[in-house]
């Protein structure tokens, strides 16, 4: 069978997406690691899927490249709200879109009838230990020092539900990210495993991440990651509450705002469509 799909890039998060009002598909799971296969032309880091939603402007499905269905992306969140508007499914520039981590606003910014820009609103972060999970007594773990072989860092954890786990660093060009990401994913203070963002504060407008993506390895770049680098930079007094993130895919604005919400603002681009043979 044919299924008509987008591939859209938003700094970095490199997935596939489909329209799943207007077409069938199959066997969710297997289609997602067919289409997440990085040997495959179209590959990527998972696929997303556009749903109508019953109580909001639509509901995103996102797939894990193993076939697993995850919670949320903030970047494939905003990439969803582009593909909407794009393909004619809204002309509205204010959306709620619903996912398993919660439900999400997002605005868009359109000029001559494109999207250029696009700030979602993620929610707030969630901070207490015991729901990241981290296996800790702890209520918050905040600044903790975690040793893996051969480093220490300083370390603290929030969830977006998705955990991030978010490691202190002089200088992110320095880092072995494929000797220590996966060490601190691993690590037994993480018994479901996390996200790990490694961050580099620069002033208190500007701050560098890398981010080691659980299951995945180096990824050019993450919304959350961002967004949960300026959360714990910002609780250490390192830098404001309005931040451009640096990571490998490009700068991302992070602002949190009085109300506890973290907003993302930045692009997201188009890189080809086209029809996927799918045989079931």
């Amino acid at each position: 069978m044919k299924i008509k799909f987008t591939k859209m890039q938003a700094y970095g998060n490199d997935y596939v997406y489909m329209d799943a009002i207007h077409q069938s598909l199959p066997e969710l799971n297997q289609l997602a690691k067919a289409v997440s296969d990085r040997h495959f032309g179209i590959g990527s880091d998972g696929m997303v899927l556009i749903c109508p939603s019953h109580a909001y402007d639509f509901r995103m499905r996102i797939f894990n490249p193993d076939g697993s269905e995850a919670e949320m992306c903030g970047n494939a969140l905003r990439s969803t709200a582009k593909f909407v508007y794009h393909h004619g499914l809204t002309t509205k520039r204010d959306l709620i879109i619903e996912t398993a981590g919660g439900h999400q606003s997002v605005q868009l910014e359109v000029k001559d009838g494109s999207v250029v820009n696009i700030k979602a609103n993620i929610g707030r972060p969630e901070l207490r230990a015991r729901k990241i999970p981290v296996n800790t007594e702890l209520e918050i773990y905040h600044e903790q020092e975690l040793r893996i072989p051969g480093r220490t860092y300083l370390a603290s954890s929030l969830s977006w539900g998705n955990p991030h786990t978010v490691l202190l660093v002089k200088d992110v060009d320095t880092l072995d990210l494929e000797k220590d990401g996966p060490l601190v994913e691993h690590h037994e203070n993480f018994p479901e495993r996390t996200n790990v963002t490694f961050v580099q504060p620069v002033d208190q407008t500007h701050a560098r991440i890398r981010e080691w993506e659980r299951g995945t390895g180096e990824t050019m770049g993450c919304g959350t990651g961002c967004c949960s680098a300026v959360v714990v930079l910002n609780r250490m007094g390192l830098c404001g509450k309005s931040v451009d993130v640096e990571q490998p895919g490009g700068v991302l604005r992070v602002d949190w705002d009085e109300a506890g919400m973290v907003h993302m603002t930045g692009p997201s681009h188009v890189v080809y469509e086209g029809e996927y043979h799918y045989e079931a």
